[in-house]
């Protein structure tokens, strides 16, 4: 029979309040895809979608992992540390009401900061008609052992002596919800379903304005409303600027973007939010035409040409863009052209989208890995950011809130380790304190010699084993100037500095000098009836290319002229957990 679309629950807005709440609320949490058949699945834009087509799902249907449901259950069944206030959370939950749950950790310093605050407003009249409890989970996210969380609290508590606390040990709460970082909040209602989550503190307006609408969760939960573009922009970068994500050393993270489009963002966002490194990800738009800037879920299916996209942030010290490409690439069909699982239509593209110029050498270099392995056409899209626009509240966390919903993806992958030859890295580098230690060439003598044909594409091995050349100008590298290191692609040993990079004209990359004169040899070199002097890496002696007197005469003369087939970009922000923290001085600094 044909396909048929039913609109998402609408509602209409019935007091200033309301709106408030739903458009501070669409700022921090976002949820995400089409509407739904009678099936319960998505089935795209029906103007591509034909009465009797036959579609075939080549995604997941079935996840191995269970979505949240019967949250007030799981809640009420913890054990509670409070003295006096019961031994589990069934004595601190009125079945009656909806439950305000704020997740924590003793290392977190926004957290502790925060739970005197949290503690008054359960003895605040306007949240009468709440239940405001806290969950901490020993042993998970470097949280303190049971033994050890319990004996800590037992010595505060009595700063807090209204506010319970319970355990979840197992963190099966936080799993499910794809909590990574601290503070969080989730709002539930009477029934056990999920409202609302927020990563990151919940702010006393935020607060304030849930506590006035204890009555329209429901409206709050299926909301289409959306605030404007620049209310969104200035939100999200006042959480960023405030630091609202810590690590367990009570630091905060040292957070990183990219956004990601894979058919659905329902199934993509709760997959993300599971990935370890990962510290919140949103639905949304981009990428589309440049007169609709904050489109709705309706022009969106109508063709305004952007693609259902998450936006990913991530721990940089924890987690690298391109382990998280491979996790990306791991649950798309990266050679279907606007097709994913059942899911058909321009905004189920698959692409990378990209605000940060050094971004696009890695992005450059999975996706040149990824078409190994197709014999088709990989068509990710790659492209700069144009444009993003945060979906409208009833796509944030849509898969938490709706745990029998459609999706495409099996989210049990995130929980899954990728296998080590999925992302080629260099050998683990010992630690370096000083820039002399880095330059060390025992530190990068342990690659591997004889698997260079497995871990070189075919054009880095024809140049650094064969003294091959690339193509005039068509290397990524000529033309990227963001700030970090260049390595030689076989060993990892730092070669060449960004800042002593300049734009040649001659179609490779140029440099100025090396890091160091050491991590270089120089060579006669006679082929081609040309005299001129080679230029290979210290430790691997790879062919990097040649050196040259015609450079820039106040920066010495000398122009190195390098294949970037021979060399490996590490930027800036990437260099500590590369190994090359020691370095980055000089990079700061020149």
């Amino acid at each position: 029979m044909p396909k048929t679309k039913t609109k998402p629950l609408s509602f209409k807005v019935r007091t200033n309040s309301m709106l408030s709440v739903v458009s501070i609320f669409s700022a921090s949490i976002l949820l995400a895809c089409g509407s739904m058949n009678a099936e319960g699945r998505d089935q795209g834009d029906s103007a591509t979608s034909q009465p009797n087509a036959q579609v075939e799902n080549t995604g997941i249907t079935q996840s191995r992992d269970m979505l949240p449901s019967n949250i007030i259950g799981q809640l009420s069944a913890m054990p509670q540390l409070t003295e006096g206030l019961g031994a589990t959370g069934e004595a601190v939950i009125d079945p009656n009401k909806p439950t305000l749950i704020k997740f924590w950790a003793s290392w977190c310093p926004l957290c502790l900061g925060t739970l005197e605050e949290t503690e008054s407003w359960r003895r605040d009249p306007k949240f009468a008609d709440y239940n405001i409890v806290t969950v901490a989970s020993p042993g998970q996210l470097n949280e303190k052992p049971t033994a050890e969380f319990k004996q800590w609290y037992a010595g505060v508590q009595a700063d807090y002596p209204q506010l319970p606390v319970l355990i979840d040990e197992a963190g099966s709460l936080i799993s499910s919800l794809g909590v990574q970082t601290y503070p969080g909040w989730a709002i539930v209602d009477k029934d056990g379903s999920l409202v609302l989550l927020v990563k990151g503190n919940m702010t006393p307006q935020q607060a304030y304005g849930l506590a006035a609408n204890a009555d329209n969760l429901d409206e709050i939960k299926n909301s289409r409303a959306k605030p404007e573009a620049a209310e969104v922009t200035a939100k999200v970068d006042a959480q960023q600027k405030n630091g609202v994500y810590y690590n367990a050393q009570g630091e905060p993270i040292n957070t990183r973007s990219i956004y990601l489009a894979g058919g659905c963002f329902w199934g993509l966002e709760a997959y993300l939010e599971r990935v370890d490194g990962v510290v919140d990800a949103v639905s949304g738009y981009a990428n589309g035409r440049d007169d609709i800037s904050n489109p709705s879920y309706e022009q969106v299916i109508k063709g305004s040409g952007h693609a259902e996209t998450v936006k990913v942030t991530y721990d940089a010290d924890k987690i690298d863009l391109d382990t998280l490409l491979s996790y990306y690439f791991r649950v798309i069909d990266p050679t279907s052209l606007n097709k994913q699982g059942n899911d058909r239509g321009a905004q189920y593209r698959t692409g990378i989208y990209y605000t940060d110029a050094a971004d696009k050498v890695v992005i450059d270099q999975a996706l040149q890995r990824l078409q190994k392995k197709f014999e088709k056409k990989v068509v990710v899209e790659e492209e700069p950011l144009k444009n993003f626009s945060m979906a409208e509240t009833y796509h944030q966390d849509y898969l938490a809130k709706n745990p029998n919903g459609y999706c495409h993806i099996d989210l049990s992958l995130a929980d899954d380790k990728l296998p080590q030859s999925t992302v080629r890295h260099q050998p683990a580098l010992p630690a370096a304190t000083t820039i002399e230690e880095a330059l060390n060439p025992k530190r990068y003598a342990n690659y591997n010699k004889n698997a260079l044909k497995e871990t070189l594409t075919k054009s880095q091995y024809d140049i650094t084993q064969n003294a091959g050349t690339e193509r005039a100008f068509s290397h990524e590298y000529d033309h990227l100037f963001a700030p970090g290191i260049y390595v030689d692609v076989v060993s990892g040993e730092p070669l060449f500095l960004s800042t002593d990079k300049y734009d040649s004209g001659c179609g490779w990359p140029s440099f100025t000098k090396p890091i160091d004169p050491q991590v270089i040899t120089e060579h006669k070199d006679n082929a081609f009836n040309m005299v001129r002097t080679e230029v290979r890496s210290r430790v691997a002696d790879s062919h990097l290319g040649h050196v040259f007197p015609d450079g820039p005469k106040d920066r010495g003369g000398l122009r190195y002229c390098i294949n970037g087939g021979a060399l490996q970009f590490i930027p800036l922000n990437v260099m500590p957990q590369s190994g090359y923290g020691a370095l980055t001085q000089l990079v700061v600094d020149s």
